[in-house]
């Protein structure tokens, strides 16, 4: 139990901020080690431990967005469509969870997606509009899906529309940290028993997930300085194509 934990702490914190979909990982990570509801309920204490990671890694970042009341209200309609798009198409966006062949299909068109960003990355802009905004929280809702990376369609979408690649990652984050926060939220009515059940093992969990999030955030930035984001197109495509060859 612990050792699996350990892993999906890892994989949670690596892969809910590179752009290579967490959730899509869960669901492979769910079917190759059959995981039970409890340990499944884990996986919520984990991604508390990745929204953390964001606001450590963002603190700065953060209390300058609270000062700014355009920003703010930019947040609220990224937010508000994002979570509409999401209650509006819940059942169809559940039903992806259960199927390997959905989240293969979503990973190859991240895959592109990311590709398709390497003409991209030389914007100027370094502030978002309300086009921006709303064109974010469509995108931003996308990534409900399996398969779908947030930060991979988030900072793609930010790219196009000429933002400062930098100011694109933070942006990203910043702009999605309600939608993520809010997540959390919804899934913690399922960790009571797990927390009484099983505290030390949840709090390694807790901190490896925190520990490998801020890694990974600190690698996600140094490749954007770099302009090297559309590589994790590649490894998008190949774990696709190992997904629908392999995993059934």
């Amino acid at each position: 139990m612990l050792l699996k934990l350990i892993i999906l702490g890892l994989i949670q914190g690596l892969t809910e901020f590179l752009p290579i979909s967490s959730s899509g990982h869960l669901v492979i990570c769910q079917r190759l080690f059959g995981l039970s509801g409890q340990e499944v309920a884990l996986t919520v204490i984990l991604h508390m431990g990745t929204l953390l990671a964001i606001v450590i890694f963002f603190f700065r970042d953060i209390l300058k967005a609270l000062s700014s009341v355009r920003l703010i209200l930019l947040t609220l309609l990224v937010t508000s469509i994002t979570g509409a798009v999401g209650l509006l198409g819940k059942e169809f966006f559940e039903g992806l969870f259960f199927s390997t062949r959905a989240v293969a299909l979503a990973w190859f068109a991240t895959g592109l997606l990311l590709l398709s960003t390497k003409r991209a990355m030389d914007g100027k802009r370094k502030e978002i509009d309300i086009k921006d905004a709303s064109m974010l929280g469509f995108t931003q809702a996308i990534a409900i899906i399996p398969g779908i990376s947030r930060s991979g369609v988030t900072i793609s979408t930010l790219l196009f529309r000429k933002i400062d690649r930098s100011a694109s990652f933070v942006l990203s984050f910043i702009l999605g940290l309600p939608v993520i926060f809010g997540a959390g939220i919804l899934e913690a009515k399922d960790i009571g028993s797990v927390l009484k059940s099983n505290p030390l093992v949840v709090a390694i969990g807790f901190m490896v997930s925190l520990i490998s999030g801020i890694i990974a955030l600190a690698l996600l930035k140094r490749i954007m300085d770099k302009a090297r984001f559309h590589y994790f197109g590649y490894y998008c495509i190949a774990i696709s194509v190992a997904t629908f060859l392999f995993i059934h």
